[in-house]
């Protein structure tokens, strides 16, 4: 349990976090320098005033907070008076200061957000433990923008609430079968629910099911009873198919005794191949195949050949 939860603030931690190199810029704050060294230079020299010299700092510092830099895959959403004014970026840009702000720099590259259900409840009353991860991005920054707020958090909380009502929906086997299926049908979910957003979610994957340890000792057992079963039932099949041939090959021998007689040779024959070798023979067998005298002379001869050797 406090696995997960560690689990879910990391997670909740990357979503929430505020990337502070947009608002300490080291280019805007080289220029406030440069503006700086110059204004003092010149109050040193008795060139400017000293009123001159503080509308110098004012004018560096508007100067550097105009100067925006937004990243190659980033887009800065940017308000002016509070009022969407537009989209700037990638690369340097300028904002009138005071009156314009860039109020968030949106990233759209292809995210990956981890989430999962704990102890859910499936179609089947079982309660299982899902681990997933969603991959998405953003299409449309307007929309992320105006439309959501904190949209990383609301993808991750959406796809955990798609998830459970997903496990709902099916029961325990169909989440261990179909897990491919579940996912897919997950991500249309996702993807109905963030694109006015201006989100897509292009993949989706299950990677745990996780299922209570009773449960998975039953099923062990329930598999392996179903495991003796089909090796019973084969046994079976097997018996049965060599009693029918069998029966064929007896019909060969009702009205062919000398063909029965060399059978029964040929089986006499195989047994004392082996050295010292013991072959029970019932009685019965002996009669109808005449085999006592065969088996007579065929160790009368095994012997001769013993001490011939």
């Amino acid at each position: 349990m406090s696995t997960v939860k560690t689990t879910d603030r990391k997670v909740l931690s990357d979503i929430f976090f505020t990337d502070a190199k947009k608002y300490i810029n080291p280019f805007a704050i080289t220029i406030f320098v440069i503006l700086m060294l110059f204004d003092a230079v010149l109050f040193f020299k008795d060139i400017f005033g000293i009123l001159y010299a503080l509308s110098g700092v004012v004018i560096a510092a508007l100067i550097a907070s105009s100067i925006k830099i937004a990243d190659q895959w980033e887009r800065a959403v940017v308000l002016r008076l509070g009022k969407y004014k537009g989209l700037k970026g990638p690369g340097p840009f300028l904002i009138i200061p005071i009156v314009d702000r860039v109020a968030i720099y949106i990233d759209q590259r292809v995210r990956v957000t981890d989430f999962g259900a704990e102890k859910t409840l499936t179609k089947d009353t079982v309660p299982v433990n899902v681990d997933a991860v969603v991959y998405w991005m953003v299409w449309d920054v307007e929309k992320a923008a105006l439309e959501v707020r904190k949209y990383a958090a609301a993808v991750y909380f959406i796809a955990q609430t798609c998830l459970r009502d997903i496990i709902g929906k099916h029961e325990l086997a169909d989440l261990l079968q179909h897990r491919d299926k579940i996912a897919e049908d997950l991500q249309h979910t996702l993807d109905e629910h963030t694109n006015p957003w201006g989100i897509t979610c292009q993949t989706v994957g299950i990677k745990d099911i996780i299922i209570p340890e009773e449960l998975a000792d039953a099923m062990s057992k329930q598999a392996q009873a179903e495991r003796e079963r089909q090796a019973r039932i084969i046994l079976g099949t097997a018996e049965t198919e060599i009693a029918e041939k069998f029966a064929l090959a007896s019909r060969q021998y009702v009205n062919n005794p000398v063909a029965l007689q060399l059978r029964g040779m040929n089986m006499l024959f195989e047994g004392l191949k082996e050295k010292g070798s013991l072959v029970i023979v019932p009685s019965s067998a002996l009669e109808s195949m005449n085999l006592g005298a065969i088996g007579g002379l065929a160790a009368l001869s095994k012997s001769e050949v013993e001490k011939t050797s």
